[in-house]
């Protein structure tokens, strides 16, 4: 890009060179010609000047890689031999017993093993307050420990850090290229030998049929033309909306694969959500105790949960869990034994407990003619209906179900307004999957489906014309979100999920996935602006340069000018695509 500004300011200075040291080769014209030097000092120094301008504005566009960078803490506190030596974080391996004290950065990924503190993750995952952590709690390489001291044991170390793993993604994203960009190559490689052809047409029509003095008039309308048309802004238009677009991303949590999944967004029409674990929280929650006997439900709950506390089965945990959030006492269990895929039977003090499904009921001689109807309307809602008997009478049914996220229900509606149609895609029952799409808005649900043959689902959806978004969390999950035209993984989920997904969210907001379609639509957007404003530049200033306006007006564009006016609509690139920066959803 820089052969036009050479070729116009070396033919100015050449032509002015001859004129200094061989006047006699122009005297025969008859007509008095001026050198240029000036025209091509002043060009190269607007030139650099506007390069100055870029080089700053280009240096903010990296401002979040070098936040990121700014993470990595310098020491670690590590325990070994009994004591607790400093020593550089690449050195640190997994199993390690690090400490970390107030104010400090931690260096590595690890589990809490003992004390109690809150961490600042906000520039990993957006979130603003501290995260509180105690023991058994995961921690995270490069945030930061606000209060407390605690202990941890290293898990990933080195490149294999989180904060690694973010690095390498944005510095990835930043260095691709969008298909619109590999068109804008071949464009400015064809545009340049076609402008020097036009400069050339414009010397020989300005000195063989300009006003006297003719050559003056075709210099500097040739040098013009070169300098007025360098595409410049041209080959800055992508790649600088790429870096701020990803940089604002990766600060709020939100990390793009490449420039090659923005184009893709911005032909998104539908949006495919796994459920279990990406739009509820994947895990059984007790959502209603209902009383159908004499006892009353919190004595039920708390039996329920001693019982339950000696048994494995995720139903039961949900149970234990709900008695601890409520503070409720657990009684010690005398007796205990369990009944596979139906529930348990436990003494405590002198109650017989009974949990389980109806089959165990039957099978026990419990009658459930009192809780038939609040069973019905659980699985009607697509949750699951427990019964509790004690002594043999039933005296409740418990409604467990895995819920939905906060915010899932106002994503899905937000993407539907945004002109997405949203479907979602599990394995569950149908009734269960029908009663959180209905709960939750989506378009439409497909249920029963089994893990391999979620990919095929996406790709019928391809062969249809859609463009397709895939959101999930789990192994099961890869896949599709490798099969999608998009794929968009939790960052809570699994690394294999992460791995071939196009944009990955740290943490599990289901809000950052309507943040993420619409930061890279806006990112596609300031592209396309950045590519017209480039191409009209380029358009209308060559016929301006080559002095078509002059039988009009007498117009003609100086050199010069041209040199400051092609600096300023780099610089105006650069600082469209810095609107970025303040990008919010």
């Amino acid at each position: 890009m820089n052969t036009l500004i050479s070729v116009g300011t070396n033919a100015a200075f050449l032509f002015s060179l001859v004129l200094t040291f061989h006047p006699a080769a122009f005297r025969s014209t008859g007509v008095h010609h001026a050198v240029y030097y000036e025209t091509s000092a002043v060009i190269i120094t607007l030139v650099l000047f506007g390069r100055m301008l870029e080089a700053r504005a280009k240096a903010r566009t990296t401002q979040a890689m070098s936040a990121l960078l700014a993470l990595r803490p310098v020491a670690a506190h590590v325990e070994r031999d009994g004591q607790i030596a400093d020593v550089d974080p690449a050195d640190v391996v997994a199993g390690d017993v690090l400490v970390v004290r107030p104010g400090e950065r931690l260096p590595v990924d690890g589990v809490v093993l003992d004390g109690y503190s809150s961490v600042d993750e906000s520039l990993l995952t957006g979130e603003s307050l501290p995260v509180d952590k105690k023991q058994d709690d995961t921690v995270t390489g490069g945030t930061l420990n606000v209060s407390g001291s605690f202990r941890y044991r290293a898990t990933r170390v080195g490149n294999e850090t989180t904060l690694a793993q973010i690095i390498r993604l944005v510095e990835r994203a930043q260095g691709s290229k969008a298909p619109v960009q590999r068109l804008v190559d071949w464009i400015s490689a064809v545009f340049v030998p076609t402008v020097i052809a036009i400069s050339a047409v414009t010397f020989f029509v300005w000195w063989a049929f300009g006003p006297d003095p003719a050559l003056h008039f075709a210099v500097l309308n040739a040098v013009a033309v070169l300098i007025v048309t360098c595409p410049c802004a041209l080959g800055l238009a992508t790649p600088t909306a790429i870096m701020v677009g990803t940089g604002r991303g990766a600060e709020m949590g939100i990390f793009i694969r490449s420039g090659e999944t923005l184009e893709r967004v911005g032909r998104l029409t539908t949006v495919v959500f796994d459920k279990t674990g990406t739009l509820t929280r994947g895990e059984p929650v007790v959502t209603g105790v209902h009383a159908v006997g004499t006892t009353p439900a919190e004595e039920v709950l708390v039996l329920a949960a001693s019982a339950e506390a000696r048994s494995e089965h995720p139903l039961g945990a949900a149970i234990v869990r709900n008695a601890a959030e409520r503070s409720l006492p657990l009684l010690s269990c005398d007796e205990f034994s369990a009944e596979p895929g139906h529930g348990l039977r436990a003494t405590i003090g002198n109650r017989v407990v009974l949990i389980g499904n109806a089959a165990l009921m039957h099978e026990q001689g419990v009658r459930l003619d009192a809780g038939k109807s609040v069973a019905e309307e659980i699985q009607a809602k697509g949750a699951t209906a427990v019964f509790v008997a004690l002594d043999g009478l039933l005296e409740a049914v418990f409604e467990i179900a895995d819920t939905p996220k906060p915010h899932a229900a106002e994503v899905i509606a937000a993407l539907k307004r945004d002109g997405l149609r949203v479907i979602i895609l599990t394995g569950d029952s149908r009734r269960t999957a029908e009663a959180i799409a209905s709960q939750l808005g989506a378009d439409e649900v497909i249920a029963e489906v089994r893990p391999g043959a979620k990919a095929d689902y996406v790709a019928a959806l391809q062969r249809n014309g859609a463009v397709v978004a895939m959101v999930g969390d789990g192994v099961n999950d890869a896949p599709a979100l490798a099969q999608a035209d998009i794929g968009i993984a939790l960052g809570t989920g699994s690394d294999a999920a992460m791995e071939t997904a196009g944009i990955t969210l740290i943490g599990g907001d289901l809000r950052s996935v309507r943040k993420a379609i619409a930061l890279s639509r806006a990112t596609l957007r300031t592209i396309r602006q950045n590519l017209f404003w480039a191409f009209i530049y380029n358009v209308a200033g060559i016929p301006i340069a080559a002095g078509v306006l002059y039988p009009v007006n007498g117009m003609l564009l100086d050199p010069m000018l041209a040199s400051a006016a092609m600096a300023m609509s780099s610089v105006s690139v650069v600082t469209n695509s810095l609107r970025l920066r303040r990008w919010n959803a």
